[in-house]
């Protein structure tokens, strides 16, 4: 019996893309991110106007999850959080979010933002325990299911911030 590997943070890079993309398909298949959406979201992720945090989550080789951040000013916006099937109910969400977090004091935001797939109760679970709460919904967001998206937001991401370290 193999000893499971706790996931390890690390900032996302462009060789990440793929097996991203392995997930994500596999996780959203009605509305996958695009190669070009990842590469222009890690275009700002980097060097002293860096706008973007974007992290991956590996267990030993694979890449179990990933998750990431916009920032604008004073908002921050919670672009992407993804988790491995077998990895549900780990904390894995959890972690990333934290490091969402994180990264939005760094950017010094005041307020958080995030749309959520109105059907996934999980993630508005996950949310709700951080201090998001719900102030609208966005009909139709997800395309091209036409579903919809409820929109949540955190204010004072400081507050939620636990205490985890990541690489990278």
């Amino acid at each position: 019996m193999t000893t499971p590997v706790n996931p390890v943070l690390r900032e996302m890079r462009w060789w990440d893309i793929d097996p991203v993309l392995e997930l994500e398909k596999d996780l959203f298949p009605e509305d996958a991110w695009s190669r070009g959406m990842f590469w222009s979201e890690l275009a700002h992720a980097r060097g002293a106007e860096a706008t973007r945090r974007y992290v991956v989550a590996e267990a030993g080789e694979r890449l179990v999850g990933y998750a990431g951040l916009a920032s604008a000013a004073e908002l921050a916006d919670v672009q992407t959080i993804a988790v491995a099937r077998d990895q549900w109910g780990t904390g894995l969400g959890a972690l990333l979010l934290t490091e969402l977090l994180r990264a939005a004091t760094a950017f010094e935001c005041a307020e958080v933002m995030l749309e959520c797939r109105i059907d996934n109760l999980r993630a508005q679970k996950l949310y709700e325990r951080f201090g998001f709460e719900a102030i609208g919904f966005r009909r139709g967001y997800y395309q091209p299911g036409n579903v919809d998206a409820l929109v949540m937001r955190l204010t004072d991401p400081s507050t939620s911030v636990r205490g985890t370290e990541i690489n990278g």
